[in-house]
């Protein structure tokens, strides 16, 4: 085999998958995961909801509504053996009129088409068996949709690599790669370290660290916040699951709705707006460098121009505790502003082409020995396991090709 060291550029979950991949398909196979912070999953994995999507929505055939069953089995079988908090609460995706009634029926046959167990349309009389306190015309219930403990399963998969030979440097940010004859090397803090494969799995940086080693500018990441209310506690019982509005294909953003986590929070949101900062996680922080690249990029301007509905609409629940906790009394009406209070902010790296058109597919990048994951949207955490199969086994498949 020509690889003999890998390293793996971000400790998220998705390159904290990759990296223990490589550690069981390839245990021969030094693996060096570099992580700037000094934790493993505390950025995107470790502010979202913590849903483990079924694979409702995806186009059939697509590698997104493939990569998603697999991860949900693949994140099964992981949580079970690593007793981490799973648990399938599942979903309900709730139409409101007639229109979203039309919509919520090519779901169900998109579902259908994916293997997505037990699901079922349901009569708006129907809707209070499943959440007592949620109105609206007609559903789609999920019953396997699942919650789980991101930040836990991060840890466990940096344990592992760890307990496997493999070594999790944390506090090490990497700047840029540099691929010469037969090597790779990654500089950081100042040194330069040889390597035979380089994978980048940087998130909300992945564009910049493509760019400073050698990649196209685009797709370019452009952060949008999501901010989260928390319904107080004595209120919990107002939802048992997950209550969805039914996606709006205009729109690229879902809006606001319910939640229960793992540890029996409800959260309302989240909401979507411009951040002003990639890593601007308290509100109040502002990166100048951040702000500056996004209101400055044209694909931006030409993105809002086109999604002018959706920009009102979020700008209002950006400034407005009410307009949020609005959009969810629509499908629970007994919340009540009073009843909530404010949660934690989430930053999504939306991966954004030239011409404002936002990468809702995959994207990775790359020679043999350089892959660079541009954009792992949403599932992207469900599918983590199931995108380190893939990215793994590309890789390793370019490098050391099948004879004949």
């Amino acid at each position: 085999m020509s690889v003999r060291k890998t390293a793996i550029i971000g400790g998220g979950i998705i390159g904290l998958a990759v990296a223990r991949e490589i550690v069981r398909k390839a245990p021969g196979v030094e693996v060096t995961v570099f992580e700037k912070e000094t934790a493993v999953g505390t950025h995107q994995t470790g502010h979202n909801s913590g849903v483990v999507h079924a694979g409702l929505y995806y186009e059939p055939g697509s590698l997104k509504a493939a990569l998603c069953r697999r991860g949900v089995g693949l994140l099964e079988e992981f949580v079970r053996r690593n007793d981490i908090r799973y648990e399938k609460c599942g979903k309900l995706v709730v139409a409101q009129n007639a229109e979203e009634q039309a919509r919520l029926h090519g779901i169900h046959e998109r579902a259908t088409a994916n293997g997505v167990p037990g699901i079922r349309l349901l009569a708006g009389p129907e809707i209070a068996d499943i959440e007592p306190n949620a109105r609206g015309l007609a559903a789609l219930h999920s019953p396997e949709t699942a919650i789980v403990d991101y930040p836990a399963v991060a840890r466990t998969l940096a344990a592992e690599i760890e307990t496997s030979g493999g070594t999790v440097l944390l506090g090490r940010r990497v700047t840029r790669m540099q691929e010469r004859s037969g090597e790779v090397l990654v500089y950081s803090d100042g040194s330069a370290e040889s390597f035979d494969l380089v994978i980048a799995c940087a998130g909300l940086q992945s564009d910049r660290l493509a760019v400073a080693s050698g990649e196209a500018a685009y797709p370019r990441i452009v952060p949008f916040y999501g901010d989260y209310f928390v319904l107080d506690a004595a209120k919990t019982d107002l939802v048992k699951g997950l209550i969805y509005p039914v996606p709006d294909p205009k729109y690229p953003f879902l809006g606001v709705h319910l939640t229960r986590t793992v540890d029996d929070t409800i959260i309302l949101g989240p909401n979507a707006f411009l951040s002003p900062g990639r890593e601007s996680y308290r509100r109040g922080r502002i990166s100048p460098r951040d702000t500056l690249s996004a209101i400055g990029f044209p694909g931006f301007w030409r993105f809002a121009a086109n999604n002018i509905p959706a920009a009102i609409r979020e700008t209002r629940t950006a400034f407005s505790a009410h307009s949020f906790v609005e959009q969810a009394r629509t499908y629970v009406p007994a919340i009540t502003t009073a009843d909530v209070h404010r949660g934690p902010r989430g930053i999504r790296a939306q991966a954004m082409n030239r011409d404002g058109t936002l990468e809702d597919d995959f994207a990775i990048s790359g020679t043999p020995r350089t892959v660079h994951v541009r954009n792992a949207p949403s599932p992207g955490a469900t599918s983590a396991l199931a995108i380190a199969e893939h990215i793994v086994h590309e890789a390793l498949t370019r490098l050391d090709p099948p004879p004949g």
